[in-house]
C-alpha cells in the first residue's frame, strides 16, 4: 500500500526466559479504530497483557485502519489490508519473534470490523490459522440488516462505497461478506467461536450466519450474553475466546507449559 504501519505485539512474562517457540493470537480492533485500541479502551488495561501471561500466548494486534475492514479493495490500492496481514504482518511477526511458523499455532480473532476481519481472514486463508473467532461481528457489508439510525447507515455506506463500488447488488459486496461463507467454511473445517451481545446492533448477521452454519452443519461455538456493542461486552468476551484457542493449541501440542 506504500505506508508504514504500526502493530502492538504483548510477549508473555515468561517469553524473556523460555527459549521456545510460542503460539501467536491475531486480535483485530474494530472500524473507526486503530491497532492500539485493545490495550488503551478496555476498562480492564491489563486484559491483553493477563491473557498472553496466563496462556503463553503471543498476542498481535496489526493496523486495520478506521474503515479497511480487513480486505483488499478493487477501487482503493491504497485498501490492500487482506494483503498486507495474511502476507506482510504474519511475516514480519514470524521473523521477529519465536513464533510457531506454521498454522497449528497461530489463531485469529476481532470485534466488530475486526471479528468479520478475522473469520473473512481465515476462512479464505485456511493454511495460515488453525482457528478463528468474532466478537460481535459486522459479518454482513450489506447494511440493510443493521439496527442503526439512518445517518449512521449513510455514512457506513459511504465508506463501503469507496471500497467496493456504490451498486449492493453487484457480487463485490456479496463475495466479501462473511455471512456469505458458511460453505466455504464447512470445506475448512476450522473451529470458529462466535458471539455477540443480545442488545448489540449487529445481532441479525450474527444470527444469520449461525443459522446458516447449523443449516449446513458447521461445528461451531455460539453465543449471544448479555450486552451491547460496547468495550465492556468485549472485555468479558476475550477470555472466552483465549480459552477457548487454548485448547485447539494444547491438542496441537504447541502450548508453552
Amino acid at each position: 500500500m506504500g505506508k508504514t504501519y504500526k502493530a502492538a505485539v504483548v510477549l508473555p512474562a515468561s517469553y524473556a526466559k523460555n527459549k521456545t517457540a510460542y503460539p501467536v493470537l491475531y486480535l483485530l480492533h474494530g472500524g473507526g479504530g486503530h491497532f492500539r485500541d485493545w490495550l488503551t479502551s478496555t476498562p480492564d488495561k491489563m486484559l491483553v497483557k493477563n491473557l498472553a501471561d496466563q496462556y503463553n500466548l503471543i498476542i498481535v494486534m496489526p493496523e486495520g485502519e478506521t474503515f479497511g475492514w480487513y480486505l483488499n479493495s478493487p477501487l482503493d490500492k491504497t485498501n490492500q489490508f487482506e494483503t498486507y496481514i495474511s502476507e506482510e504482518v504474519i511475516s514480519k511477526i514470524d521473523n521477529t519473534y519465536r513464533t510457531i511458523k506454521d498454522r497449528k499455532g497461530r489463531v485469529i480473532t476481532g470485534l466488530s470490523m475486526g471479528g468479520h476481519g478475522a473469520l473473512y481472514l481465515s476462512t479464505r486463508h485456511p493454511n495460515l490459522f488453525v482457528a478463528a473467532g468474532s466478537m460481535s461481528g459486522a459479518l454482513d457489508l450489506k447494511t440493510a440488516n443493521w439496527k442503526v439510525p439512518a445517518e449512521f447507515i449513510t455514512r457506513v455506506n459511504t465508506g463501503f462505497e469507496k471500497l467496493l463500488g456504490r451498486d449492493t447488488l453487484t457480487t463485490r459486496y456479496y463475495d466479501n461478506s462473511v455471512v456469505n461463507m458458511a460453505d466455504k467454511m464447512k470445506a475448512n473445517n476450522l473451529p470458529l467461536i462466535i458471539d455477540i451481545g443480545v442488545d448489540d446492533f449487529l445481532i441479525e448477521p450474527n444470527r444469520e450466519l449461525h443459522r446458516r452454519l447449523v443449516y449446513n452443519h458447521t461445528p461451531h461455538d455460539y453465543t449471544e450474553r448479555p450486552g451491547g456493542h460496547t468495550w465492556d461486552y468485549w472485555e468479558n468476551s476475550l477470555p472466552y475466546h483465549a480459552a477457548f484457542f487454548h485448547k485447539i493449541l494444547k491438542a496441537n501440542g504447541v502450548v508453552v507449559q
